[in-house]
């Protein structure tokens, strides 16, 4: 017998991680956004219940009854097909639905997600639609402790999170590695599950290349600061030369200069910085700023790929130097799943690896995560190639 989980048995583990993350909240930490990037916990919560019953149960599920018809417009992020929707920076007003009435809806969905997945016969375009939305709400756990963190990273005093799982990372030892120029593929291949925008597996062209297999250190990056890297404009693309000004930056997210001491906000409250942990929260110009001064580069996607199996990753999503574009064999799905990615698909730039706050076995080597140049909320880092 296999000793493959049931899908009824994904799921419900999937669902229970998403409110395990949760559970330190207050009521008021639920409905919080400082800024638009940042959605409230409760949004999370309900957004990743709205895509199991707009795609799963109302579709599939005869005898399914909607929960509401108006959490359709108050969940639905950026689908276009679905309907209207609350525009991203409105989140926060949400006080309705309550904290308790999203639970609510979550055991509603999920009660009947139950039933459907045991008494129904699933074929495998509603098997593969359940994975996505599995992985789709992998992506808001991370998205969670990202935003979580956001919010009391902000008040003004600074509070604990009582979370139980790791989120600090100690470095490994510092190696480079050389790697011949030659053709090579990547993309995903192989059985299991991956994102529409890593399939497509084909050929590129690399030169010689040199990557470091671990990622830069918060004190190689405070050499950075010391040396008057947020004040040269030299090694800055113009773009974010632009975006120190504005911000008046001078570190990374949640580093705080006290008494002459640079702080760190973390889940355990503000502490001195760790100078051996990897640097984190810091946004694709930081990253291209830091590897100019080091007289070096950022890694392409390709360059990362080929070489991860030989590479310390996992602890920080790792800035590429490749804008985020459809490969040459990419092909957008109908309807509102073809929305997933394809739109998205400029004006960002790729990242790689997974961080501390992937849920597990959610990353692998083919996958392409993106984001907004100015972006330092997630949990992203450095590595260097030339």
């Amino acid at each position: 017998m296999s000793n493959q989980p049931s899908l009824l048995q994904q799921f419900q583990k999937v669902r229970k991680h998403s409110e395990t993350i949760c559970a330190p909240l207050g009521i008021e930490d639920y409905v919080v956004q400082p800024i638009a990037d940042v959605s409230p916990p409760k949004w999370h919560l309900g957004h990743t219940t709205w895509f199991f019953e707009t795609f799963i149960l109302a579709p599939h599920y005869q005898r399914y009854q909607e929960f509401d018809p108006q959490y359709n417009f108050v969940f639905n992020s950026y689908y276009e097909t679905v309907g209207a929707r609350v525009i991203r920076t409105d989140r926060g007003n949400l006080s309705r639905p309550s904290v308790s009435d999203v639970y609510t809806y979550r055991k509603y969905v999920d009660e009947r997600m139950a039933s459907f997945l045991e008494k129904e016969e699933i074929n495998s375009d509603v098997a593969d639609l359940l994975i996505l939305g599995l992985n789709h709400e992998q992506q808001h756990q991370e998205l969670l402790l990202t935003d979580i963190k956001y919010i009391l990273g902000h008040n003004p005093l600074f509070p604990r999170f009582e979370f139980s799982f790791p989120l600090t990372s100690r470095q490994e030892e510092k190696t480079i590695k050389s790697i011949p120029g030659g053709v090579y593929e990547i993309g995903f291949e192989g059985s299991g599950f991956c994102f529409d925008n890593e399939c497509g597996r084909h050929k590129v062209y690399l030169d010689d290349f040199q990557i470091h297999t671990s990622l830069v250190n918060n004190s190689e990056y405070l050499e950075f600061i010391k040396d008057g890297g947020y004040k040269d404009f030299r090694h800055w693309h113009a773009e974010g030369w632009d975006w120190v000004k504005t911000r008046d930056a001078s570190a990374p997210l949640y580093w705080h200069s006290v008494d002459g001491e640079w702080m760190n906000y973390t889940f355990d409250g503000l502490k001195a910085v760790d100078l051996t942990e990897a640097v984190c929260h810091v946004n694709f110009f930081e990253a291209s700023a830091f590897a100019a001064w080091k007289r070096m580069r950022l890694p392409t996607e390709a360059e990362w790929e080929v070489a991860a199996a030989q590479l310390h990753w996992g602890k920080r999503w790792e800035w590429t130097g490749s804008a985020y574009l459809p490969y040459p064999k990419y092909r957008r799905a109908p309807g509102a799943i073809g929305e997933y990615n394809g739109k998205f698909m400029v004006n960002q730039m790729v990242l790689r690896g997974g961080s501390v706050a992937t849920p597990e076995g959610h990353s692998r080597k083919t996958y392409r995560n993106f984001f907004h140049t100015p972006h330092q909320w997630q949990f992203t880092g450095i590595r260097l190639a030339h």
